[in-house]
C-alpha cells in the first residue's frame, strides 16, 4: 500500500472545513426562521392582549405573516 498524498489530506481538510461552513449557515438560517416567527408571534400577542380581544386573530396573523418574511429572507440569503 502507499501512503496518502499531501494533496489528497489537504482535499479532505477543504471538504471538510466545506461541509462546517454549510453546517453553520444552514443552522444560522434555522435559527434565523425561528427568532423571525416568534418575534412576529409575540407582537400578536401583545397587540391581542392590549385590545382584549376573545379570538386572537392578530397572533395568527402575524404567526402567517412571520412564516411567509422568514421563507423570504432564507430564500433571499441561499440565492446570495
Amino acid at each position: 500500500m502507499e501512503p496518502e498524498k499531501p494533496d489528497s489530506q489537504e482535499e479532505d481538510l477543504k471538504d471538510e472545513k466545506k461541509a462546517l461552513t454549510s453546517y453553520a449557515k444552514y443552522t444560522g438560517v434555522a435559527f434565523q426562521m425561528m427568532a423571525i416567527i416568534g418575534l412576529c408571534a409575540f407582537i400578536g400577542y401583545k397587540i391581542d392582549k392590549y385590545y382584549d380581544h376573545q379570538i386572537q386573530w392578530v397572533t395568527a396573523l402575524s404567526c402567517v405573516i412571520g412564516v411567509c418574511a422568514s421563507i423570504y429572507q432564507t430564500i433571499r440569503q441561499l440565492k446570495a
